[in-house]
């Protein structure tokens, strides 16, 4: 006996198996051939593709929350969660209203999405990493884990953030009401790679095959194609050419 509750205006598809203790709420649609865990809850009107695995304890389509004085969330109403194929989605993760995953993506346990994100396909979300609000991850991506992600930033296609990177969106550090105009979170162009426990200041643009070394403070954009060190960071050399993006024979 199942002690899960689907309403009955959702969807399952052909081969979809659902845990124990979930709840998937009105208008779900879920794909084919899905695995849905124990314990996992799909908000209303997501939409799932096919041979998604979902683990146990697991929030789809949650809500935004908004603090009396938040200058980056809106009461605004914003879309279901869409979910596209053969996506791997951990334990205890929770994905928000408004994101959109594209195909093959993993994201691992204990991570946070929130809403108006968008993920390319092939990406890798790791262990607890947090994506904040409006932003734009592309495809390839890798995001090792506790990776934080401030709102309105940008990563382009095959990008990796290594281990404890930290971002931020505010010069003001929530004082003062200008702050308000200036919010402006990191830009990380093609192929651009940040080194473990990197730090990347407001506004800044790490350019195409930029390597940020472990540990820097990055304070200003920097060059396409160099290593940047220290703190603050400064162009340190050239990227070995065979390391260029360029030079990995990828397809895209």
């Amino acid at each position: 006996m199942s002690h899960s509750v689907i309403a009955k205006s959702a969807t399952l598809g052909s081969g979809t198996t659902v845990g124990e203790f979930c709840v998937i709420e009105e208008n779900v649609r879920i794909g084919a051939g899905c695995v849905i865990g124990h314990q996992v809850i799909i908000h209303d009107g997501t939409c799932i593709g096919d041979n998604v695995r979902i683990d146990d304890g697991t929030v789809i389509g949650k809500r935004p929350m908004r603090a009396a004085n938040s200058a980056v969330t809106s009461d605004k109403e914003v879309p279901a969660a869409q979910i596209s194929s053969n996506c791997i989605i951990g334990t205890h993760v929770v994905i928000y209203r408004g994101c959109e995953v594209g195909n093959r993506v993993l994201v691992a346990d204990l991570s946070t999405i929130r809403e108006n994100v968008t993920i390319g396909d092939f990406t890798i979300v790791g262990r607890g990493v947090a994506i904040e609000n409006f932003c734009r991850i592309g495809k390839y991506v890798k995001l090792e884990t506790n990776v934080y992600i401030t709102a309105y930033s940008e990563l382009e296609d095959r990008v990796f953030v290594a281990p404890c990177v930290a971002t931020s969106n505010d010069n003001y550090i929530g004082r003062s009401e200008e702050r308000f105009a200036h919010f402006k979170g990191v830009t990380i162009k093609r192929g651009g790679r940040v080194g473990v426990n990197a730090t990347v200041l407001p506004g800044i643009t790490i350019e195409q095959d930029t390597l940020v070394a472990a540990g820097a403070l990055v304070t200003k954009d920097t060059p396409a194609g160099k290593i940047v060190a220290g703190v603050p960071a400064k162009v340190f050399r050239d990227v070995p050419e065979d390391q260029l993006l360029k030079n990995q024979g990828w397809k895209e």
